[in-house]
């Protein structure tokens, strides 16, 4: 078979000390949330100000809280709830995987709303701020994902340039490297629109355009990601034969069109009062 890859055993642990042991999967979140920062702090001082220095740094612990138990609560109520219930004492292991970014995007929405209401800080702006480095923890998550074998891909056609054999999944049919794809679309790609975008004056000042943009941009990117990722064997493909990768994603587009129409409806709005 030509273009066909094994996938390597990689070991999920990056580092371990006796007890104590930094998985890849921890990583990427933690790098993610700091990179992720780092960036914030420089588009909020960017006009239109949005806040301080100070309040990102103070969001930071917000953002931090709302996806892992946004993300974990997520993956628990939308993927294997039954499961759960019956292993409560697996509902802390996040470092083995089991993340719903739809719960954690959940999360950090609701702690964008809290704490912009205690300090006073417009929601759609800082929200804007907020979506354009998420993308980064994306592409990093799943990389993490393919770094621990999981989530792998659908049979690919013997065309498909780069087919790769999971053993992991109990046969050896090439496959789609789903996580790879992933990474690029829901990562790669979609962080190189959103930043191109905040280059641009004029897009940062309709409030919520940035996040309508991310969140209809990931939802196309995760519906399309999922034509070529093995469903969950605990749940298949369900109503019209979509995934639930793909259920969860299609409201995300149609709330991010209106996000964005609302925005420039706004900012359409200002500039006819100030003229």
């Amino acid at each position: 078979m030509t273009n066909v890859y094994v996938w390597p055993h990689f070991d999920p642990i990056l580092v371990k000390f006796g007890p104590f042991a930094i998985h890849y999967y921890a990583l990427a979140y933690i790098t993610a949330l700091v990179v992720g920062w780092r960036l914030i702090r420089r588009l909020v001082r960017e006009a239109p100000v949005v806040a301080t220095h100070e309040q990102v740094d103070d969001f930071l612990s917000w953002a931090t809280l709302g996806v892992v138990l946004g993300g974990r609560i997520g993956y628990i109520l939308f993927y294997q709830p039954v499961y759960f219930l019956d292993h409560l004492n697996r509902t802390y292991a996040v470092w083995d995987g089991g993340m719903s970014f739809h719960g954690g995007m959940i999360g950090v929405a609701v702690a964008i709303l809290i704490y912009c209401h205690r300090h006073r800080l417009d929601p759609w702006y800082f929200a804007d701020r907020v979506a354009v480095p998420v993308p980064i923890g994306l592409f990093l998550g799943r990389i993490a994902n393919f770094i621990n074998g999981e989530l792998w891909g659908r049979p690919a056609p013997a065309w498909f340039p780069f087919r790769m054999i999971y053993p992991q999944s109990g046969s050896n049919v090439p496959r789609y490297p789903s996580e790879l794809i992933e990474a690029t679309l829901e990562g790669l790609v979609l962080f190189i629109v959103l930043f191109t975008l905040s280059r641009i004056e004029g897009i940062r000042r309709q409030p919520g355009y940035l996040a309508g943009v991310f969140v209809m941009g990931y939802g196309i990117a995760r519906a399309t990601a999922e034509c070529f990722r093995q469903p969950d064997w605990f749940l298949g493909y369900l109503m019209f034969g979509l995934t639930m990768g793909q259920l969860l994603s299609l409201p995300m587009i149609i709330i991010g069109a209106v996000m964005i129409w609302r925005a420039r409806r706004v900012s359409s709005h200002h500039v006819t009062i100030a003229a």
